[in-house]
């Protein structure tokens, strides 16, 4: 095809060109090939008055504040950089370096090493009513990350300033206190795992676009489904989802089926050694979980096997769980979640460590500022002794995001009310204060009310009745002050009291 325009000719291998040319121009096109048209388009006659000349800006002032009105006053965020970068930065702008090619060109390789995490100090008064202690305690929490493609990476944990839940920390008064200083060191790694997705993998090797997609993860993995409450836990395992399916006829827009497995690790209240201790290594998993969206409703649906071994056999359990959650228009927004365990055998000393049914509802009120006030009230009942799937000793109980009140700090003890939902009921009623979304407040009362024939071995065996006061606030970017307080009264027993001041510096 040739194009001659004011006098200028240009040869084209192409069929179809888009131009912008003056009035004053003369156009000459000469068919050399009849274009290849696809069936499902329509050629359109061409209308010149569709196109206007370019705006002018030689009277107008460039204006750098108006501009930034256009996107609503939106600026670049100087956030907080990895403590060590190598490779691609981590969400830097362009130009970017040009990935290799050697697992395919579909999945190109942008080695990367992130070193990330945050270092937390805080001072503490805690009187957990057997004793008092004041203290000084510190934690850092390292992420290692080995970026390999968009898609599959290493990625490591290591908190090197604590061991068993123990963490360094100077105690400085108190009944309990040693009036000594503690350096808790630890060079193993709490994480270590390897994810990807086979889809890219595929693609890559074969040259070929994938039609699914198949993430997975194996090794020392950390996981938590249904908000932590369902499990909470780094298992020595695998695991695989299949991810974004729907279903026009039944209305599904959004549902994953993850299926995972552990072998070691497994950390359950359910299977205890005969020193009545948790027996993380003698317990395998194996579960699936999926989350469901449809007709405006969040479905959440597990299953999982505890098989207990070294003889431990008769403490191998069921657990099961359903979770339903939706907003009520502009009034409200619930979830209810149903955990039961069932299946346990008698242990020699008669009692079933997985034997109950623990019913949460969480309610949260829609205000006129739904995203930064939010008041709540969430509700709990426990039968008999409940448990998550797996949960770590750091992780706290199953209640922990009930309320503030069950909530410890994971770092200088802080008190709590009970926090295993044993033959117990109780709930918590708090208002959260997000400011401009630039601070937030705290306050929240709780109770804790034992059944009236609770099990001899129930960790709730007295009412208790709490008052939690948090607030924080960044002073940058980067560091992060948070104070707590609570008050817990409990029932023919010592009360309880604590308060708290961190500081957090994020990396």
């Amino acid at each position: 095809m040739a194009i001659d325009i004011g006098g200028f000719s240009l040869k084209v291998a192409g069929v179809v060109i888009l131009s912008l040319v003056p009035a004053y121009s003369s156009i000459v096109v000469a068919a050399e090939d009849e274009p290849v048209i696809d069936s499902r388009a329509t050629k359109t006659i061409y209308d010149p008055d569709a196109f206007g000349p370019d705006p002018n800006y030689k009277d107008q002032i460039y204006d750098f504040e108006r501009q930034l009105e256009i996107y609503g006053g939106k600026y670049l965020v100087d956030t907080p950089r990895p403590l060590l970068e190598l490779g691609r930065e981590l969400y830097t702008g362009g130009p970017l370096r040009k990935p290799s090619t050697y697992l395919g060109e579909l999945n190109p390789v942008t080695e990367s090493l992130y070193i990330y995490g945050d270092w937390r100090a805080a001072v503490a008064y805690n009187d957990n009513g057997s004793n008092d202690l004041s203290q000084l305690a510190t934690r850092l929490n390292l992420e290692v990350d080995f970026k390999i493609t968009a898609t599959e990476r290493i990625h490591a944990f290591f908190g090197p300033l604590d061991q068993n839940g123990s963490f360094s920390r100077c105690e400085i008064g108190g009944d309990g206190s040693d009036n000594n200083c503690e350096l808790e060191l630890d060079g193993n790694a709490d994480a270590l795992f390897f994810e990807g997705d086979i889809g890219a993998i595929k693609a890559g090797l074969s040259g070929k676009y994938s039609r699914f997609d198949f993430p997975f993860a194996f090794g020392l993995m950390p996981l938590l489904f249904q908000n932590g409450v369902w499990m909470e836990d780094a298992i020595i395992g695998a695991a695989g989802t299949f991810p974004s399916l729907n279903s026009p006829s039944l209305d599904i827009t959004n549902m994953d089926i993850t299926f995972f497995t552990g072998f070691d690790k497994v950390t359950t209240g359910a299977v205890l050694d005969n020193d009545g201790l948790v027996a993380d290594h003698s317990a395998n998993l194996f579960a699936v979980t999926t989350f469901i969206e449809a007709r405006e409703v969040y479905y959440e649906l597990g299953y999982g096997f505890i098989d207990a071994d070294d003889g431990l056999f008769d403490q191998s359990y069921h657990n099961v769980t359903a979770a339903f959650s939706r907003r009520y228009g502009a009034l409200f927004s619930n979830s209810i979640r149903l955990i039961g365990n069932l299946g346990q055998d008698k242990q020699a000393n008669g009692l079933r460590n997985a034997e109950g049914l623990l019913v949460l509802i969480e309610n949260s009120l829609v205000t006129s500022k739904p995203s930064t006030l939010v008041p709540y009230f969430n509700l709990f009942a426990g039968f008999g002794r409940p448990q998550s799937l797996a949960r770590a000793a750091a992780a706290g109980g199953v209640l922990k995001n009930t309320g503030i009140n069950f909530e410890t700090d994971g770092l200088t003890g802080f008190p709590k009310l009970d926090d295993t939902a044993q033959d117990s009921f109780g709930g918590a009623l708090g208002i959260s204060y997000l400011f401009n979304l630039d601070r937030q407040i705290v306050l929240e009362v709780a109770t804790v009310q034992t059944d009236s024939s609770p099990d001899a071995n129930s960790t709730a065996i007295v009412d208790e009745y709490g008052v939690g006061l948090r607030y924080q606030f960044p002073i940058n970017k980067a560091w992060i002050l948070r104070s707590d307080a609570m008050v817990g009264i409990r029932d023919s027993v010592d009360d309880i009291a604590g308060a708290r001041l961190e500081i957090r510096r994020k990396f």
